[in-house]
C-alpha cells in the first residue's frame, strides 16, 4: 500500500511540474487534459490513507513499537506529501466544480496512543452530480427562405397600390420573384455577418493555442533548469574528485588541472545555455508566427470559398430572373398585341357605331363614352409597360454592382494569400536553419561530455600501471558493488543512445548516461586494480586483465561517439562483458563464510557461546572424576604425576572458563553501544563476519576443551601419549586467542571488560604453559630411562651400531620433514574450507605458514602465546571484523 501511495503522489508530482503556475492553466484545453487525471488519483488516494491509518493502529496493537519506526516514518512523509496534493488541488478552479477535495488535519495520527483511532475522521471525496441537457441548442442559421411572419409584403407596383389588382387577382410572379431575391440578398449579407463572427471566433481559439504554446515554453524552461540541476550535481562530484585527489601526492597538479578543466567546462557550459535559451526563444517566436500565419491563411481560403460559393449562387439567380424576365417581356408583349388586335376590334366596332350614330344620337353618346374607356386602358397599359421595364433595369444594376463587389474582393483575397505564402516560406526557411543549429550545438555537446569521459577513463586506466596505487586497496564487495552499479549504467547509455538518435536535437538523456557510465566505469577500473593488489596472483592477473580489456572497450566507444558517422552504429552493449568479468572475478575474490543464513547468526552465537561454557564444565566435572579414580587406582610417582597434569588440567578450564564469561559480557556490550534502534539479532546480521569469527572461535574453544580432557583421560590410564596433552594445550591456547581477537574488532578500548578479557587470556596461556610443563615433567619421571652398556662390545660392533643408529635418524629425520609437509598442507585446506580468513589477501598471507620448513628450524620454547601475525594493510579490512589467530608450527 506504501508502495501503490507513492506510485499515485509521484504521478501527481509530475503533472504539477509540467503546469505553468504564473497562468490559469486549469482553464485551457492543454491543462484539462493533464489535471484529468488526478480525480481518480484524488478518489484513490483517499481511501489508501484510511486503510492505512486503520492497518498502522492494528499493527501497533500486535507489535512494539520499535519495530514500526520505519513503517511510522514512511507514513509521516506519504502524509505531508499527500497533505500538499490535496491542498494544491483544491486550489484549482478545475477541480472546484468537478469533485470536492477532502482536508487532511494538521498532523498525522499518533499511533503509540490507541486512543487516538477514534479521532480519526475517513477522507470522503464527493463528485457532484452533472445537470441532464435537455434543451436543444438554437439553429445559428436560418433554414426557412419565407418571409417572416408578422412583416408587411412590399408591394412594388404603383398602379396596383393605386387602383388594386385587376379583377381582384393576387400579385404577379415576377415581383414576388424580385421580393424573394432582395429577401435572399438580405439573408446572403446576415450570412457575411455570421462569417465575420466565425472568423473572430477562430482568432481567439488561435489566442488560446498561442497560450497553450507559451504553457509549453514553461515545460521546456523547466526541463532547462532540471538540466541546472543535473550540472549541479556533476559539479559536487568534480569536487568530490578533487577532494579525493588532494590526499595523494600529485595533489597539486592533478587539482590545477582540474580546475582548468572545470573552469573551460563551465564557460562552454555557460555559452551552450546562452545559445540554447536563444535558439529556444526565436524558435518558440518562430512557432508561434507560423501557427498565426498558418490560421490566418486558413481563415482567409475559407472565406474566399464561401464568397466564390456565395458568388456563384448569385449568378445562378441572376441568370433565373433573367430567364423569369424575358418571360414576363414575351408576355406582355404577346399581351399587347392581344389589347392591339382588341383595340383594332374595338376601332371597327366604332366605324359601325359612327355609321349607325346617324341613325340614333344616342347611340352615338355611348360609343363615345367607350371609346374615352378604352383609350384610358391603353394608356395605362402602356405605364405599366414602362414600370416594369424600370425595375428589370434597377435589378439588372444591382447585379451587376454586386459581380463587381465580388471580384474586387477576390482579387484582394488573391494578394493577401500571396503575401502570406511568401512569409510562410521565409519563416519555414528561418526556422530549417535553425534546426540546423541546434542539431550542430547538441552534436558538440555530446562530443564534449565523450571527450571529457575519454578523460577519465584514460585517467582511470593510467592508474593500473602508476607505481603510487600500489599502496591503495579495497575489498572484493566493494569492487561488486561499482561493477553492478556500471552495468546499470551501461543500460542507461543504451536507453540514452536510443533517443538521441529517435530525436538529434535532444542530446541531454545521453549525455547524462555517459556522465554517470564514465565516472562508475573508471571508479571500477580503479577499484580493480586496488583489489587485485589484495589478491593471489593468478586472479590478480586475470583482474588487471579484465580492467583493462573494460578501459580499452570504454575508451574505443568514446572515441565513437565524438564521431558523426560512427555515432549511428555504436554498440555500448559490449561493455557487459568486461564488466561482467569483473563482477564475476569479483564473486570469486569475496570470502567464503559460514553456510548459515544471516538471520540464524544471532541465535547460533548465543547458542555456541552456551555450549563453549557447557563443555568447559563437563571438562571440569570429568577432571575432577579422572582426579578421584586415580587416587584409588594409582600410588606414588604415578599419583603425583597424574595428580599435577590433572591439576594443571583443571586450572586451565577454570581460566578458559572465565575468558569465556568475559568474553560472553564484552560482546552484550558491543551489541547495546553499536545496535542502536536495532534488534540483537539484526546487529548480527548486519555484522556477518565480526560473528561468524566469534562462531568459529567459540567452537573451536569447545572442541579444544573436549579433546584436552580426553587426552588426558587416556594419559591417565596409560592409554594415549603425552604428546596429545601437550598438542591440545597449545591449540586450547590458540582457540583463546582467536576468541580475544574476534572480541577485541568492535570493543573499546577503554571498556573495563575488554581490560578484564586480556587478563584472562594472559590467564589462559599461563596455565596452558602450566599444563605443558607438567606434562613434559611427569613424561621425564615416569618413562624409564635405560642404561647403555657397552661391556663386551667390539670395536666393529659398535661401527655396526652407530651406523644403525644413524639410519634411523635418517628415517626419523625423513619422517619428521613428511609429517612437516603434510601438517602445512592440513593447516592450508583448514584455513580454505573452515573460513577463517576475512579476505583472499589473508588466505595467501597465512599460506607461506603452513610450507614446509627445513629440519633445522628451532622449536619455541614451551607454553609460548599464539602468535598472531602482524596486521598490514592488505590484509585485513575493519569491514571484516574478523582477525585469525595463526600459529606457528612446533
Amino acid at each position: 500500500m506504501f508502495d501503490y501511495m507513492d506510485c499515485e503522489l509521484k504521478l501527481s508530482e509530475s503533472v504539477f511540474r509540467q503546469l505553468n503556475t504564473a497562468i490559469a492553466v486549469s482553464q485551457m484545453s492543454t491543462g484539462q487534459c493533464r489535471l484529468a487525471p488526478l480525480i481518480q488519483v484524488i478518489q484513490d488516494c483517499s481511501h489508501l490513507y484510511h486503510y492505512t491509518v486503520k492497518l498502522l493502529f492494528k499493527l501497533h496493537s500486535c507489535l512494539p513499537a520499535d519495530t514500526l519506526q520505519g513503517h511510522r516514518d514512511r507514513f509521516h512523509e506519504q502524509f505531508h506529501s499527500l497533505r500538499n496534493f490535496f491542498r494544491r488541488a483544491s486550489d484549482m478552479l478545475y477541480f472546484k466544480r468537478l469533485i470536492q477535495i477532502p482536508r487532511l488535519p494538521e498532523g498525522p495520527p499518533n499511533f503509540l496512543r490507541a486512543s487516538a483511532l477514534a479521532e480519526h475522521i475517513k477522507p470522503v471525496v464527493v463528485i457532484p452530480e452533472e445537470a441532464p441537457e435537455d434543451e436543444e441548442p438554437e439553429n445559428l442559421i436560418e433554414i426557412s427562405m419565407g418571409p417572416p411572419v408578422g412583416e408587411p409584403v412590399v408591394v412594388a407596383d404603383l398602379f396596383d397600390q393605386t387602383f388594386g389588382p385587376p379583377n381582384g387577382s393576387v400579385k404577379d410572379d415576377r415581383d414576388l420573384r424580385i421580393e424573394s431575391l432582395k429577401r435572399e440578398v438580405e439573408m446572403l449579407r446576415s450570412e457575411l455577418e455570421k462569417i465575420k463572427l466565425e472568423a473572430q471566433r477562430y482568432i481567439s481559439q488561435l489566442k488560446s493555442q498561442v497560450n497553450a504554446l507559451e504553457g509549453e515554453l514553461e515545460e521546456q524552461r523547466k526541463q532547462k533548469q532540471k538540466a541546472l540541476v543535473d550540472n549541479e550535481q556533476l559539479r559536487h562530484e568534480l569536487a568530490q574528485l578533487r577532494a579525493a585527489q588532494l590526499e595523494g601526492e600529485r595533489s597539486q597538479g592533478l587539482r590545477e588541472e582540474a580546475e582548468r578543466k572545470a573552469s573551460a567546462t563551465e564557460a562552454r557550459y555557460n555559452k551552450l545555455k546562452e545559445k540554447h535559451s536563444e535558439l529556444v526563444h526565436v524558435h518558440a517566436e518562430l512557432l508561434r508566427k507560423n501557427a498565426d500565419t498558418a490560421k490566418q491563411l486558413t481563415v482567409t481560403q475559407q472565406s474566399q470559398e464561401e464568397v466564390a460559393r456565395v458568388k456563384e449562387q448569385l449568378a445562378f439567380q441572376v441568370e433565373q430572373v433573367k430567364r423569369e424576365s424575358e418571360l414576363k417581356l414575351e408576355e406582355q408583349s404577346d399581351q399587347l398585341e392581344k389589347l392591339k388586335r382588341e383595340l383594332e376590334a374595338k376601332a371597327g366596332e366604332l366605324a359601325h357605331v359612327q355609321e349607325a350614330l346617324s341613325h340614333t344620337q344616342q347611340s352615338k353618346s355611348e360609343l363615345s363614352s367607350r371609346l374615352d374607356t378604352l383609350s384610358a386602358e391603353k394608356d395605362a397599359l402602356s405605364g405599366a409597360v414602362r414600370q416594369r421595364e424600370a425595375d428589370l433595369l434597377a435589378a439588372q444594376t444591382l447585379v451587376r454592382e454586386t459581380e463587381a463587389a465580388l471580384n474586387r474582393e477576390q482579387q484582394r483575397s488573391s494578394r493577401e494569400q500571396g503575401e502570406l505564402q511568401g512569409r510562410l516560406a521565409e519563416k519555414e526557411s528561418q526556422e530549417q536553419g535553425l534546426r540546423q543549429r541546434l542539431l550542430d550545438e547538441q552534436f558538440a555537446v555530446l562530443q564534449g561530455a565523450a571527450a571529457e569521459a575519454a578523460g577519465i577513463l584514460q585517467d582511470a586506466v593510467s592508474k593500473l600501471d602508476d607505481p603510487l596505487h600500489l599502496r591503495c586497496t579495497s575489498s572484493p564487495d566493494y569492487l561488486v558493488s561499482r561493477a553492478q552499479e556500471a552495468l546499470d549504467a551501461v543500460s542507461a547509455l543504451e536507453e540514452g543512445h536510443a533517443q538521441y538518435l529517435t530525436s538529434l536535437a535532444d542530446a541531454s538523456t545521453l549525455v547524462a548516461a555517459l556522465t554517470r557510465f564514465s565516472h562508475l566505469a573508471a571508479d571500477t577500473i580503479v577499484n580493480g586494480g586496488a583489489t587485485s593488489h589484495l589478491a593471489p596472483t593468478d586472479p590478480a592477473d586475470r583482474l588487471i586483465d579484465t580492467c583493462r580489456e573494460c578501459g580499452a572497450c570504454a575508451l574505443e566507444l568514446m572515441g565513437q561517439l565524438q564521431d558523426r558517422q560512427a555515432l549511428r552504429h555504436v554498440q555500448a552493449s559490449l561493455l557487459r562483458t568486461p564488466l561482467q568479468g569483473i563482477l564475476q572475478l569479483g564473486q570469486e575474490l569475496k570470502p567464503k563464510s559460514l553456510d548459515v543464513r544471516q538471520e540464524e547468526l544471532g541465535a547460533m552465537v548465543d547458542k555456541e557461546m552456551a555450549t563453549t561454557s557447557a563443555a568447559i564444565e563437563d571438562a571440569v566435572r570429568r577432571i575432577e572424576d579422572m582426579m578421584n579414580q586415580a587416587r584409588h587406582a594409582s600410588s606414588g610417582v604415578k599419583l603425583e604425576v597424574n595428580e599435577r597434569i590433572l591439576n594443571s588440567c583443571t586450572d586451565l578450564m577454570k581460566a578458559i572458563r572465565l575468558l569465556v564469561m568475559t568474553s560472553t559480557s564484552l560482546q552484550k556490550e558491543i551489541v547495546e553501544s553499536g545496535r542502536g534502534a536495532a534488534t540483537q539479532q539484526e546487529f548480527y546480521a548486519k555484522n556477518s563476519r565480526w560473528t561468524e569469527g566469534l562462531i568459529s572461535a567459540s567452537k573451536a574453544v569447545g572442541w579444544g576443551a573436549t579433546q584436552l580432557v580426553e587426552a588426558a583421560d587416556k594419559v591417565v590410564l596409560h592409554m594415549g601419549k603425552y604428546e596429545e596433552l601437550i598438542v591440545c594445550s597449545h591449540e586450547i591456547a590458540a582457540s583463546t586467542a582467536q576468541l580475544v581477537a574476534a572480541s577485541k574488532v568492535k570493543a573499546d578500548k577503554h571498556s573495563p571488560h575488554l581490560s578484564r578479557l586480556q587478563e584472562c587470556s594472559r590467564t589462559v596461556n599461563e596455565r596452558a604453559a602450566n599444563v605443558v610443563a607438567s606434562t613434559k615433567s611427569g613424561q621425564e619421571q615416569i618413562e624409564d630411562r635405560d642404561t647403555m652398556d657397552f661391556s663386551g662390545l667390539s670395536l666393529i660392533k659398535l661401527k655396526k651400531q652407530e651406523m644403525e643408529t644413524q639410519v634411523r635418524v635418517l628415517e626419523l629425520e625423513k619422517t619428521l620433514e613428511a609429517e612437516r609437509m603434510r601438517l602445512g598442507e592440513l593447516r592450508k585446506q583448514h584455513y580454505v574450507l573452515a573460513g577463517a580468513s576475512g579476505s583472499p589477501g589473508e588466505e595467501a598471507a597465512s599460506q607461506p605458514s603452513a610450507a614446509p620448513r627445513s629440519v633445522t628450524t628451532k622449536k619455541p620454547p614451551l607454553a609460548q602465546k599464539p602468535s598472531v601475525a602482524p596486521r598490514q594493510d592488505h590484509q585485513l579490512d575493519k569491514k571484516d571484523g574478523i582477525y585469525p589467530a595463526q600459529l606457528v608450527n612446533y
